[in-house]
């Protein structure tokens, strides 16, 4: 009798409507996180490594703004502070992200998680240990406020996390209770999990909106030790940090010290890197990979080149088109333009035959449409679209013509010109015009050496068709001006790809996001099927159904062409010097470099 009336009562004081949910230490977008409730460390990790040493990272651009929540500068805050790359030096979010699975987190600041099946709400349970550096505990209403103040006054996506919540609640000591409305999705609970968390108590909210150089307060492991804006930004190792011995952060965070050095160009930071003032470089170039290190800190051994293999989509690097410009608006134009890029050409001559082309936004993984034929799922998910969808990516054969190399196939510029005259467009006194006379022309804007290579590249493949593509290349803060606000014709740009793609796909693609200025909606997207999908990823329960959608709308995207495809390695190259190390495992992600450490404060 006294347990039956214990669960009523628990029911009684259980939200309307809402089931009671046992707390667990991890949740995933699809089926149960991988490690168990009594998991020690991630599996990427050493848990026995010893803190300490420093590392000096070096990257190009720079930066005069301390707080990465934010509009303004946006694109010129000090890496660190909040970086996927280098980690989360100074501020935290609810829960970790596992580089080991495609979207599984554990516990961080919240120690446990409640939910239902529906994922109708979510509760998080904070660690009683969380402190902020100043030694006050991290409390719900930190987590409430700093939900709030990112929905007034930050940037996109952390702006809109809270649109599809219909209420926000205190539970007990310890939970932050979120109720979402029928704008969320199955995806809404897990990035409220990757949401940072700010100080209530320490935070100028009337200025939070205004770029500052003042050294913020997190819950981190690591505190602003140095500024010299633009050029540098040191870290120092908080050593109260409250949550150094919780499962989801041993085997991290393994410097005292952390240096961000900042570099107007890449040649610059490479020489850097030679001489021993950058720690670890991380390759792009495939040419510069096989030549370029060939200096004596290699041949000696003191700096060690590896490749990883990462087991994650290949992505896509493109140019794309801004189809908010009327001159792409037609499908057909942007398809034809595409067939221009002689993609054996550049991979031959400004290469080494180093790439692969680039054929799908999931190559490489089970979510491709590549090779795969639409099976019922996805032909019913597409519905009135299967009719816009070219055949062959329909049923998974198509792929993009092969060249002879010389930069003029004529074979495949014949198949451009079709496609540009279906759009409206023909050579007249050879230069490709409208119907109205008016010549084809555009702008590419790019941002650095090497997308000004590719630039020109294209730019004179495209005048063999008699189309004038001027290539104009802009400093940092112009670059990022100019995209926000989606003022540019051509631009290249790099799309990442998960094994979960989830709201990033909504960004970039759904109509709503496509005059959000600072969104990632860069080709302008415009079509409600490619909503449909994007919606059907979002709310997708099972794998198969997730895998449908996703492979749904990788087809519409392709038979869309708003990304003229480019090229991937699926490889990752790094130099290291020998005193930096690494675990012996590398996660499904590729390489991590926050689990890193420095091998000379083991001696």
């Amino acid at each position: 009798m006294r347990v039956l009336l214990t669960a009523l009562c628990l029911a009684l004081a259980a939200p309307f409507g809402q089931a009671l949910a046992a707390p667990v230490h991890g949740i995933a977008m699809h089926g149960e996180p991988a490690l168990p409730p009594d998991y020690k460390h991630f599996p990427y990790v050493n848990p026995d490594v010893k803190k300490g040493g420093r590392i000096t990272y070096g990257v190009v651009g720079t930066f005069d703004n301390l707080n990465p929540f934010i509009l303004k500068s946006m694109r010129t805050t000090a890496r660190g502070m909040w970086d996927p790359e280098f980690g989360n030096l100074v501020y935290e979010s609810l829960m970790q992200r596992s580089r080991d699975e495609a979207f599984s987190m554990y516990g961080l600041l919240a120690e446990t998680v409640e939910w239902d099946d529906e994922r109708s709400f979510i509760q998080f349970n904070l660690n009683p240990k969380a402190k902020w550096a100043d030694g006050q505990p991290v409390t719900p209403d930190d987590v409430i406020f700093s939900f709030e103040l990112l929905r007034d006054k930050g940037r996109s996506p952390f702006s809109r996390r809270l649109d599809v919540v219909e209420k926000t609640e205190k539970i007990g000591k310890h939970g932050v209770r979120f109720t979402f409305n029928d704008k969320a999705d199955r995806e809404s609970p897990l990035l409220l999990a990757l949401s940072p968390v700010l100080p209530k108590h320490a935070i100028d909210v009337e200025g939070f909106d205004r770029t500052s150089l003042a050294f913020p307060l997190g819950s981190g492991p690591y505190r602003v030790k140095d500024v010299r804006p633009g050029e540098k930004i040191v870290y120092e190792r908080n050593p109260d940090y409250w949550g150094k011995d919780i499962p989801s952060k041993i085997g991290f965070d393994n410097y005292d010290q952390i240096s961000v050095e900042y570099f107007l160009q890449e040649n610059t930071l490479f020489e850097a890197f030679k001489k021993g003032s950058v720690d670890i470089f991380q390759e792009g170039n495939p040419t510069k990979w096989a030549r370029g290190y060939d200096f004596p800190a290699v041949t000696s051994g003191a700096i060690l080149k590896e490749e990883f293999m990462p087991k994650v989509p290949s992505g896509m690097l493109g140019f794309v088109f801004n189809t908010r410009r009327p001159m792409f608006a037609d499908a057909r134009l942007r398809h034809g333009l595409s067939l221009v890029f002689d993609f054996e050409w550049v991979n031959r001559n400004l290469f080494e035959n180093a790439y692969r082309r680039t054929e799908s936004f999931w190559q490489n993984s089970e979510l491709s449409s590549l090779g795969v034929p639409a099976d019922e799922s996805e032909r019913a998910l597409l519905g009135p679209a299967l009719a816009r969808i070219e055949p062959e990516i329909l049923d998974g054969t198509y792929r993009w013509p092969q060249t002879d190399a010389s930069g003029r196939d004529r074979t495949v510029l014949k198949q451009a010109v079709m496609l540009m005259k279906e759009a409206g467009y023909s050579i007249k006194d050879g230069v490709m015009s409208d119907a109205n006379g008016k010549p084809l022309a555009f702008e590419i804007m790019t941002q650095n050496a090497d997308q000004e290579k590719l630039a020109l590249a294209y730019q004179r493949f495209l005048s063999a068709l008699g189309i004038r593509a001027a290539v104009r290349t802009v400093d940092d803060s112009q670059y990022q001006s100019r995209t926000l606000t989606f003022d540019y014709d051509v631009i290249v740009r790099a799309y990442a790809s998960s094994l979960s793609p989830g709201l990033e796909q909504a960004v970039r693609w759904r109509s709503d996001y496509r005059d959000r200025e600072g969104s990632e909606a860069f080709a302008g997207a415009n079509d409600p099927d490619v909503d449909r999908m994007v919606d059907a990823i979002l709310s997708a329960r099972s794998a198969e159904d997730f895998r449908s959608a996703v492979r749904a709308h990788d087809r519409l995207l392709l038979s869309n062409h708003y990304v003229l495809p480019l090229y991937h390695l699926g490889r990752q190259w790094v130099a290291r010097y020998d005193y930096i190390a690494r675990p012996d495992a590398v996660p499904l992600y590729g390489y991590q470099l926050p689990v890193w450490w420095d091998a000379r404060a083991q001696k």
